[in-house]
């Protein structure tokens, strides 16, 4: 679709969501004031092109250096495809539960009706903590990225700055943020699709210097830096750079026609990703040595070095390294932008769901929560922790604590879908009654889980071996928190596993609404 053009959808009054549709399933007393409902103002084009915003960041700019240097181009790439493929299943998973149940609370709405209300618990605060602590993160690298041109300005300044200027955007409307969200991923879109141009004019001979052709490739102990080992120890950072793209299963709360427009958006964004992430790294291994010391190797090394900017300098384009840290400072903004848009949803859903405190389920004329808004927002204060801890240090510890909250997320979603597809049948369904079917159950789910545990368990067992104790706590800290949050919720409420024939398989009054008016 063309970026100006509109469809009739797009031009239609904005629909409210009504709270007590969207968390059925909840223990609390949900607020029926007219002014606490979302609003339904987000078009096929803005769920791609939110998931995509949340997706390509830090991770794929800034992080694919380091995860070269460290498994090798092959091992990098191997890495960053498993973990494709395991998000591939997840979003197939993702898309069959928010297809039949379009709502913003999505992962704990999910885990409290297929689960339990407390695995549903745990998982909401998690997913909000991972999501408000990556905003974090965010700022920390933006910061990073600015002393490229200012380089006598504290970060903390630029951290505080955009942190303003991200709340602000999210203040406006569901369509506003939908918009904005639009215009800064189709910079960096467009910013990776010119990479993978001249990165095969590059290893062509077309562009730039003599080229190095497919050498980097010949040499198989190179390739596979550090064999399976090195492979297993890039996962976190390929699994938080594809983080992001669960980011449409919110979104499809305040999508205009959820039924159609997310599974469309399910298929598009994932393959788009994958074709960014693997041209890129593959391209990076062919142009850049996996020994060069300008990658990133654990994360010592100066954040704004960007192997895309490398690349673009070793081709001869003028003023390379400002137009890139340019694009970078764009993606990290947009990245940070959909965070933030979607741990409010999340905090708003709990409130309306009896798991947050309810001031967090009020919203403005705009449909915009507000108090959630400012909550979520409050955490992004902790990038000003590279003020304290130094940059780099800071960035590294908010992306391991953020990267562990994101993997049992994924788990989560993996759980609650093996256990509604199991419960939709049991409540006399059929398959193709649902609007979105996952082609690859149940071995996706169950697949897609075993991966994340092992990921989850050793994604930084050298820091273990090694008895490096705060390398350990930032890396695993995610997962007691998150055990702890289901287990007391579990003794404090008595909850038990919702039975198959229990689960409420019941989607939104306003998207049942709408069905039955097309059906008339």
């Amino acid at each position: 679709m063309s970026p100006m053009s509109r469809t009739t959808a797009e031009l239609e009054p904005e629909s409210p969501v009504r709270p007590g549709a969207a968390t059925a399933a909840g223990s609390g007393t949900t607020p029926t004031a007219l002014d606490n409902e979302l609003k339904r103002g987000l078009s096929s084009r803005h769920l791609q092109m939110i998931a995509i915003g949340g997706a390509i960041g830090t991770g794929l700019f800034v992080a694919s250096g380091g995860t070269i240097s460290q498994a090798g181009p092959g091992g990098a790439l191997v890495a960053y495809a498993l973990v494709g493929l395991m998000v591939f299943l997840l979003m197939q998973s993702l898309g069959e539960m928010a297809a039949k149940i379009p709502v913003a609370g999505s992962f704990q709405t999910f885990a409290t009706r297929f689960v339990s209300p407390s695995f549903g618990f745990a998982i909401g605060w998690n997913y909000w903590f991972n999501w408000a602590i990556t905003v974090a993160a965010e700022l920390v690298a933006a910061g990073i990225i600015m002393d490229f041109w200012f380089p006598g300005v504290p970060g903390w300044i630029w951290a505080g700055v955009f942190l303003v200027l991200l709340t602000g955007l999210n203040a406006l409307s569901a369509r506003s943020f939908g918009e904005s969200e639009f215009w800064l991923s189709m910079i960096k879109v467009s910013a990776v699709i010119l990479f993978l141009i001249a990165g095969v004019l590059m290893i062509l001979g077309i562009l730039g210097n003599d080229s190095p052709g497919m050498s980097n490739w010949q040499n198989r102990e190179d390739v596979f830096h550090g064999g399976w080992v090195s492979i297993i120890s890039v996962f976190m950072i390929a699994g938080f750079s594809f983080q992001g793209t669960e980011l449409v299963g919110v979104a499809a709360g305040e999508a205009k026609n959820p039924r159609r427009e997310v599974p469309k958006a399910i298929r598009n964004v994932f393959w788009r990703i994958m074709i960014f992430y693997i041209g890129a790294i593959f391209i990076i291994g062919c142009l850049i040595p996996f020994t060069d010391p300008s990658l990133l190797a654990s994360g010592e090394a100066d954040v704004a070095a960007s192997p895309f900017t490398l690349v673009f300098e070793r081709a001869g384009i003028a003023f390379a390294a400002a137009l890139m840290n340019a694009v970078i400072l764009t993606a990290i903004l947009s990245a940070g932008n959909s965070g933030l848009y979607a741990s409010t949803r999340m905090l708003y859903s709990m409130a309306h769901d009896g798991k947050a405190p309810k001031i967090f389920g009020r919203t403005n004329s705009r449909g915009v929560p507000i108090p959630a808004l400012l909550a979520t927002a409050a955490v992004g204060l902790f990038g000003f922790l590279s003020a304290i801890v130094g940059q780099g240090a800071a960035y590294a510890w908010l992306l391991n604590v953020s990267g562990l909250c994101g993997f049992i997320v994924w788990a989560g979603i993996a759980i609650s879908h093996y256990r509604f597809r199991r419960g939709f049948l049991a409540q006399g369904n059929k398959v193709s009654d649902l609007p979105y079917k996952a082609s690859f159950f149940p071995i996706g789910p169950l697949l897609a889980f075993a991966v994340l545990i092992l990921v989850i368990a050793g994604q930084n067992y050298q820091a273990v071996l090694a008895g490096h104790g705060l390398e350990v706590l930032s890396s695993y800290i995610g997962l007691p928190i998150f055990l702890g949050l289901w287990l007391v919720h579990r003794m404090v409420t008595k909850s038990r596993v919702v039975p198959l024939l229990d689960m409420d398989l019941s989607a939104p009054q306003d998207v049942e609404d709408e069905l039955a008016t097309q059906a008339n």
